[in-house]
Order: C-alpha cells, then sequence, then structure tokens
C-alpha cells in the first residue's frame, strides 16, 4: 500500500477531486486507483484559505513489471512512500497459574480495556462498579439534573463508563504510541461501535451518546469470553496477610477471595481512597487543576477559527494558554464543541462542573473549563487526601454560591464582583438547573485572579472570548486525580497484588491514556501470571 501525505483540498472538494489528487501525486491515471483509506484528515485554518489535510493510504492497479516501489520511486516527491501497517501485539507469557480469577473495580476507559483483554485472553476477570449499567445509569443521571435529587452511588462520575461517559468524549492524547496501543484502542472503540471516522480524524472524539453504546458492547463482549460484570458492588475493604491481598469486600456486606486486583476507581472515588489509605497502601498527594466552566456561542467561536467558511465545517474548538503576571499558567481544558455544562457532582451539599457534547456537536454554545494548576503547596498537603478535601472546600463553596444549584454568573459581573441578575446574549446550556450569581467566592483569590487575566490574554486571540456577556460555571474541580496510588515498575502497588492503575490511580489524564493505562496493567498481569 502507498500512502500519500500533505494532500490539500478545499473544504467543499467532492470525492471525485480527492481521487484526482491521489492520481495527480502518483503521477498516474485515476482509473488506475483501486481504493483508498483516509489515514489522517485535519484542517488548515493557518492561512486565508481554509483546507482539508489528508494522509492517504492507497492501492493502485500494476501493469506488467510494475511494483510499488517502482510507483513510488517514480513520483519524485517526498510526501510519497510504501504505508507502513502496524497493528498491536502481545503475547502473555506468565508461568505462574492464577488460583483466582482476577478482580477489576471501575468500568472506566482503564478498567474496560484491563478487563477485555483478560477476558479476550482467557483469564475470566470479575468486573465490579460501584453505579448502574450504562442505560440505568443515563436515567438516574437525568432525574438528578431534572430533580436536583442526587444519587452518591450513581451519577455523573460513577456508573458504567466512568466519568467519561458523560462527556465529549475526546480520543487525542500525548501518550507515545511505540507499541501501537493507541491504535488497538482506536480500533477498539471502532469495533465495539464508534465512528470510523475516529481511525483517521486528527482530534478524534466518540460523543457521550455514542460513548454509551460502545461501553454497552464491551461489557457484553467481556461477558461472551468468560468474564463477569456486576453493578451495585462497590469496593469497600481489602484484607491483607503479610503484605500481600487475600480478599475484598463488597458493599459493605461480601467479602470473596482475591489475589489480583486492579484498582481503576476514578479521579472522584473518594471513600475508596479513604478506605486504601487506612489499609496501607503508599499514596501521596498530586498536583490537579481547577477553575470555572465559561460558555459562548458556538457561532463565534467557529467563525473566530475559520471565518465566515465556518458553516462548511464541524464546530470549530480551542486550545488557549497563558502565562499570567503572577507566574501562573491559565489554560482551556477539555473544551467541549457544540456542547453542555453539565451538573457532575457527587456528593450532596457539593457542586462541580464538566463540559459535555454529542457526536454531531450541533448545540447553540461553546464550552471549556478556564483552570489554574494547583500544586501540593497551594493548598497545604499535609497528608495524602489533602487534595481531596481542597477540592471539597471549593464544591461546598459552590453550593452554597448557587444555594444547591449551579452558579452562574456573567463574566462582566465577575470582573466587578457583582451578583448577575439577567443573561445577555449568551443563554446556559446547562445539564440540571443552575442560579445567577457571584462566583468570586468559590475559588481562591490567587486563582480567580489568574482565570480572569486568563479570560482577558484569551480575547486577544478570539474576539469575543472576554465579552461581558459570556456566562461561567463553577466549579471546574474534577479535572484530574488529586491523589496518586503509588506503583512499582512491575505495575504493583505497595501491597502485592494490588494494581493502581488509570486516571484515578493518578497515571492517566483522559479516556484514551486511561485505556492505555489498563492495557499495561493487563500485559503486567499477563507477563507474570497464565489464566486459570
Amino acid at each position: 500500500m502507498i500512502r500519500i501525505t500533505q494532500l490539500k483540498l478545499s473544504i467543499r472538494h467532492t470525492e471525485e477531486e480527492l481521487v484526482g489528487a491521489i492520481a495527480k501525486a502518483l503521477k498516474l491515471p485515476p482509473q488506475r486507483i483501486i481504493d483508498y483509506t483516509i489515514h489522517k484528515k485535519s484542517i488548515d485554518a493557518r492561512k486565508n484559505e481554509i483546507k482539508y489535510i489528508y494522509t492517504i493510504d492507497t492501492t493502485v492497479s500494476m501493469k506488467q513489471k510494475d511494483t510499488e516501489d517502482a510507483i513510488v520511486k517514480q513520483c519524485h516527491n517526498e510526501n510519497v512512500t510504501i504505508a507502513k501497517i502496524e497493528h498491536y501485539h502481545f503475547v502473555p507469557s506468565g508461568e505462574q497459574k492464577l488460583k483466582i480469577r482476577p478482580v477489576i473495580v471501575g468500568t472506566g476507559p482503564a478498567g474496560l480495556f484491563t478487563a477485555y483483554l483478560l477476558a479476550k485472553n482467557g483469564y475470566q476477570p470479575l468486573v465490579l462498579e460501584r453505579g448502574y449499567e450504562v442505560r440505568k445509569r443515563v436515567e438516574a443521571v437525568e432525574h438528578f439534573w431534572n430533580t436536583n435529587e442526587l444519587n452518591p452511588e450513581c451519577n455523573v462520575q460513577f456508573g458504567e463508563g466512568g466519568a467519561g461517559t458523560f462527556s465529549d468524549g475526546k480520543l487525542n492524547t500525548l501518550v507515545k504510541d511505540a507499541n501501537n496501543r493507541y491504535r488497538l484502542v482506536m480500533e477498539t472503540f471502532v469495533q465495539f461501535g464508534a465512528p470510523s471516522d475516529i481511525l483517521y480524524l486528527n482530534k478524534p472524539h466518540i460523543g457521550t451518546d455514542q460513548l454509551r453504546n460502545v461501553v454497552e458492547n464491551m461489557r457484553h463482549e467481556i461477558i461472551r469470553l468468560g468474564g463477569e460484570v456486576r453493578f451495585g458492588a462497590a469496593l469497600t475493604d481489602l484484607a491483607i496477610e503479610n503484605n500481600r491481598l487475600t480478599a475484598i469486600e463488597i458493599s459493605h456486606k461480601e467479602v470473596i477471595p482475591c489475589e489480583q486486583l486492579v484498582t481503576a476507581i476514578g479521579h472522584s472515588a473518594r471513600d475508596t481512597f479513604e478506605m486504601l489509605e487506612r489499609r496501607g497502601l503508599h499514596l501521596t498527594a498530586k498536583a490537579f487543576a481547577i477553575g470555572l466552566r465559561i460558555e459562548h456561542s458556538q457561532s463565534m467561536i467557529s467563525k473566530s477559527q475559520y471565518g465566515e467558511d465556518y458553516i462548511h465545517l464541524p464546530a470549530a474548538d480551542y486550545k488557549l494558554t497563558h502565562q499570567t503576571s503572577s507566574g501562573r499558567g491559565v489554560y482551556s481544558f477539555c473544551m467541549c464543541p457544540g456542547g453542555f455544562v453539565v451538573n457532575a457532582s457527587s456528593e450532596s451539599g457539593r457542586i462541580a462542573v464538566n463540559g459535555m457534547s454529542n457526536y454531531n456537536r450541533d448545540e447553540k454554545n461553546a464550552n471549556s473549563a478556564i483552570v489554574v494548576t494547583v500544586q501540593p503547596g497551594d493548598f497545604g498537603a499535609t497528608d495524602p487526601l489533602s487534595g481531596i478535601a481542597f477540592q471539597r472546600k471549593l464544591e461546598q463553596a459552590a453550593y452554597q454560591a448557587g444555594r444547591g444549584l449551579v452558579p452562574v454568573q456573567l463574566f462582566g459581573d465577575l470582573l466587578s464582583n457583582r451578583d448577575s441578575v439577567t443573561l445577555g446574549k449568551v443563554t446556559p446550556n446547562v445539564k440540571g438547573e443552575y442560579r445567577l450569581t457571584n462566583l468570586n467566592e468559590c475559588l481562591p483569590p490567587e486563582i480567580m485572579d489568574s482565570v480572569k487575566e486568563g479570560i482577558l490574554a484569551f480575547d486577544r486571540k478570539i474576539k469575543g472570548f472576554g465579552s461581558e456577556e459570556a456566562v461561567l460555571a463553577g466549579v471546574e474541580s474534577r479535572t484530574s486525580s488529586p491523589v496518586r496510588i503509588v506503583r512499582d515498575d512491575s505495575f504493583e502497588a505497595n501491597i502485592h497484588g494490588i494494581y493502581p492503575c488509570g486516571e484515578g490511580a493518578g497515571y492517566a489524564g483522559g479516556i484514551t491514556s486511561a485505556a492505555i493505562d489498563g492495557i499495561k496493567v493487563f500485559e503486567a498481569i499477563a507477563q507474570k501470571y497464565s489464566p486459570l
């Protein structure tokens, strides 16, 4: 197969024009193009004329004595090469036979991929999830958004699919992929129902509506392969002998033998972190980020990014950073084009928000978090769980500011430190009830000042970003885990048999990196143990 990179076409090109461009790059007539697949597709908006940029893998018909190498050579084009198609490959090599099936706690991407690969290789895992299966979970979350009645065991943070199930479903990552784990993640998502364009888009996303189907289909396959999945099953205690795990307690009422436990618990399992610390696991406080979520009209963002051509393109996103006068970095996080701000709370008396988009990203507003990194020293870390206490303090302040509802304020009012009483041109697109108020008491002054300065700086990059009528909601406190469960080079914690995994354990920062970490933990187990 021949690969062509840097193939630039108009954003309104036809398939015939794409085939013609492929043929031209190869110096062949279009009739010789048998087939092609898109390996990568991105938008180049840096110049006056916006273009799509493709990397294409193509198959051509061969004449006598033709070879792909010869065709590539006669092109005299550095953008035309032989495609190197690589796939994930791993063979379990463990020699110690398992006595008891491995247990995975959590069905976010980390837990799902660990469980799926263990099941696929004959390990018959038991998967535990404290929340509900995804369809019942959606009902519970919708009930919360409509009535403000929170289920602390099943919400935006807890339940099948993890926190990412109610998100934009972004799949881009900065993780290096020398072992093709990222490709495995993407191919697996497509296998279980994700749109095939995630295999080639420069900034792929599934969308919360599509992601729900994917996680449900993965669960069915885990069960078909010999695994078991139990919902309403929280990890509540550990039994340890001679520094080795021997059993676990489920929901304070059932004890089962367990010698290999994968803790893929997510970044909001605060009670589980407390239990793990009591049982002697080595935990440390880590940096995370806090801030507010901002909404603008999607048309304003798209027009700013693409000009008048925005109507012919997908909803635009952005990624913004700024170094403040105090030396802090402020940046946009988890940008959701055409999406919702959601009440993502998981504890009574506290409010946390997040962003969510469906696959089509066709809602009226764009939103993203504007956050500032906080180090353990910023929240006076005295123990590994200090970051959790800090999050709770901010979320309680948000609850009080909104009197139990999501607190919302116009940016102009935030700058003037006055309550918002009316809306402007931007109507909040919030899942859950909200209340106009004053957000200034929700964050420490040094953090709030950084958020304000950052928004004003971002206005110089995207005109209208710092509009007085932009809408802010608070607080964004669950950007990543405030805790790391320390593990060694074999991926085990200081108590043998426990494998910290994913974002909650402090080793990932999003859907894809969490899934990749789940693959790594599967490999660590499979390199040591053979199936039952």
